[in-house]
This record gives C-alpha cells, sequence and structure tokens, in this order.
C-alpha cells in the first residue's frame, strides 16, 4: 500500500483529492471544520518535502454551477486551520485552472472550484479525469468519504499516474482501522449496531459475522428482533417485513459462536417527544400505545460487561433516540464504556453518521481510538466490498 511516506514531494506538484464537503450556515461559514482539519497531515508532509499542493474537492449537491456551492467560501477556513496561504481559482480544469497550477511555487497552496460543477465528474469522464490529470505529478486520493464513489476524481484519474500514486495518511488510516476490525484486531472482537433498521445493516452483519465474537444489536433495530421471538414491542419501531431475517441471522450467529447481546430492559415512552410521560420495561412486555426510544438500566450494564472484555471494538448506530436529551442515556453510557475500554488498552472504531454525531455532541472523540470520516464509504467497506477509490490506487 503506497502512502506520502514512499514519495519525496520536492519540487513536485501533488494534486490531492481531498474531501471538503463540510456543513456551511447562511452566512457561509463552515460550522463542522472536522474534514479540513483531518487533511491537515497530508497537506503540511507534502510541503515540508518542499512541494506543493493542489486541492481539489466536492461541494454539496450543485445543478451545474451555483455560486452557493462554490468552494471560495471555505477559503479563509482554509488557511486558517493549515496556517498557510490558500491560492483559489474558479476552475478545476481549463486554462484558467492550469495557469494558476503551472505558476505554484514549492510550499504554496491552490484550491481549485466545486469539482462537481461540471457533470462529467460524477460520470466519472475519462476526458474530463486526464484534463484534472494535467495539474500535477503526483496524484494523492485522501478523501475516504468519497472512496466509494467511481467518480473522475477520486477512481479514473489514477490511471494518468501509473507509478506516481499514493494513498494520503487520513485515507491510508481508514483503510488500516477497518483492517483492524476486519482481520487483524486482537480478540475478543465486539461490534454494536444500532440505529433504526435491520434492513440497513444486514449485509454488514452478514459480513462480520465471521469476524467477531460479540453482537450487541441496539436501537430501534432491536424491536425487530425482539418481535421476532415473539415478545410484546408496543407502538415501538419494527420492520415486520424482516423479522424472519432477524431469526435467520440469531441462527447464523449460533452456528458461528457469536454471541450476541439484545436489550433486556427499555425506556419507554407514551409519545414520540422529549417531553413524554416514561417508564422502564421489560422490552418483550411493551404495553400497547408506548414505545422503547433508549436502552434501559439493565441492559446498558449488560453491555457495559460485553465491552470491558472486548480488546477490539466497532461502533455504529446509537442505542436510542439520543437527539432528544432524555433518551440519551444508553448512547452515552455506551460511549463511556467504549472510553474505558480504549483507556485499558482496546482499539475502538466508530463510524457511521450517527454514532459520529453522537460520538462528537458527547464529547468522546479524543477517547476512542478512530472516529471515521466516511459514513457510506465505512460501511460499504464493513459489507466486506472493495471501494473502487482504494481499488484504484492498488492497481
Amino acid at each position: 500500500m503506497k502512502t506520502l511516506n514512499d514519495f519525496n514531494f520536492k519540487n513536485k506538484k501533488a494534486l490531492i483529492r481531498v474531501d471538503f464537503n463540510v456543513p456551511l450556515n447562511e452566512k457561509f461559514e463552515v460550522t463542522d471544520d472536522t474534514r479540513i482539519v483531518s487533511a491537515k497531515p497530508s497537506i503540511i508532509k507534502i510541503l515540508e518535502d518542499g512541494g506543493s499542493c493542489i486541492l481539489m474537492s466536492h461541494l454539496g449537491r450543485p445543478k451545474g454551477v451555483q455560486d452557493e456551492f462554490s468552494l471560495k467560501h471555505i477559503v479563509d477556513k482554509v488557511e486558517d486551520i493549515l496556517g498557510v496561504e490558500v491560492k483559489f481559482v474558479d476552475e478545476c480544469i481549463g486554462e484558467k485552472a492550469e495557469a494558476a497550477a503551472a505558476s505554484l511555487e514549492p510550499g504554496q497552496i491552490l484550491l481549485l472550484e466545486n469539482l462537481r460543477f461540471h457533470k462529467e465528474e460524477e460520470a466519472g469522464d475519462k476526458a474530463f479525469s486526464k484534463k484534472l490529470a494535467k495539474l500535477g505529478d503526483i496524484y494523492v486520493n485522501d478523501a475516504f468519504g468519497t472512496a466509494h464513489r467511481p467518480h473522475a476524481s477520486t477512481t479514473i484519474i489514477a490511471q494518468f499516474f501509473p507509478n506516481n500514486k499514493c494513498f494520503g495518511y487520513l485515507l491510508a488510516q481508514e483503510i488500516e482501522s477497518i483492517e483492524k476490525v476486519m482481520k487483524t484486531g486482537e480478540k475478543p472482537v465486539l461490534a454494536v449496531l444500532g440505529g433504526a433498521k435491520v434492513s440497513s445493516k444486514i449485509t454488514i452483519i452478514e459480513n462480520i459475522l465471521d469476524k467477531i465474537d460479540h453482537l450487541i444489536i441496539g436501537g430501534g433495530m432491536s424491536f425487530t428482533f425482539i418481535k421476532a421471538q415473539g415478545g410484546k414491542i408496543g407502538d415501538s419501531i419494527c420492520e415486520d417485513d424482516k423479522m424472519e431475517l432477524a431469526l435467520e441471522i440469531l441462527k447464523q450467529a449460533k452456528a458461528k459462536h457469536v454471541q450476541v447481546h439484545i436489550p433486556v430492559d427499555v425506556i419507554a415512552a407514551n409519545a414520540f417527544s422529549n417531553d413524554a410521560k416514561t417508564q422502564i420495561v421489560n422490552i418483550n412486555e411493551i404495553p400497547d400505545g408506548w414505545q422503547g426510544l433508549d436502552a434501559g438500566p439493565k441492559s446498558i450494564a449488560n453491555f457495559h460487561k460485553v465491552v470491558m472484555q472486548c480488546k477490539t471494538i466497532l461502533w455504529n448506530g446509537p442505542l436510542g433516540v439520543f437527539e432528544m436529551e432524555n433518551f440519551a442515556k444508553g448512547t452515552i453510557a455506551l460511549g463511556n464504556s467504549i472510553a474505558e475500554a480504549t483507556k485499558n488498552g482496546a482499539f475502538s472504531l466508530v463510524g457511521g453518521g450517527d454514532s459520529v454525531a453522537a460520538v462528537k455532541q458527547f464529547g468522546f472523540e479524543d477517547k476512542v481510538s478512530y472516529v471515521s470520516t466516511g459514513g457510506g464509504a465505512m460501511l460499504e467497506s464493513l459489507e466486506g466490498k472493495t471501494l473502487p477509490g482504494i481499488a484504484a490506487i492498488l492497481e
């Protein structure tokens, strides 16, 4: 696996695919700069070698050229984080972009305009990729968040750099973290899967059963498993058409000696609201008119014991409706357990939109081993798929 460490960038122009698809408020200010901060080590390494950086990214889902999706809005933020002046060109291909790239001196940074202003980017167009490739000497992919898309700048462009392509530090770290869970992790290995739907996690469960020792199923998806086993779940969320599948998963897990842990009690509410009346009930005895919105105290204690005995932990999905304060206790408790296990030497990987949001909201970011920056890409990796953006560098 070639990374930045395999190249000296002295007097070279590095064309880096970064993921600067960051959220902006109505004043076009960046509200979460995690992705920019994550790209910093790769950029600084290239500059310190005596090279220059040409950064390319998309922002949002523009329909053609739309000012609100221009990367010019983030230039100041990128400069703040990198501590280096960032030049901007309002094109990513063509004469203007080529002139800006050609005039770049060692130690300088150029940010190109939004790649998705051209429909050829998402179409994976070869001619467009070739025009982008003209801008740099070495291609670096450091955008895990888009590595599952066969787009021009993430995949096709790599063909034009047969010997001069590599992974940036961020992407290399993402690959290593997933490999730790899927292949090289110290046993026992635990996967915590939460969130609302079993259907969105089926392929992950099927793919990881051979690699794990324990599986915690939490959040809304646990009710499909409980109902399938004959439990009463009141008005809780349930995918009735997935109940047979839930039983099949339990059967497969048993055959593979994977211990499955499902909540035994829940905090039930009489409405989907933070102000609803609540009661603690057994998960298989939820009264009609009530719905489970968080893991109960016995479940939290059970899960803590499981987490503490595991050496490699994957966390994908919350245990309750953590966006509402009264139903966040289970997710916070799980975060505390994983943080404690990590402190004791376990490797913990958090990934997938909701769990990453929870980790940030409750301050666990520095207490786990690694927080993935790519939701969809992370899930596809866990499903066992080879991501096109990764394959393109390895070829």
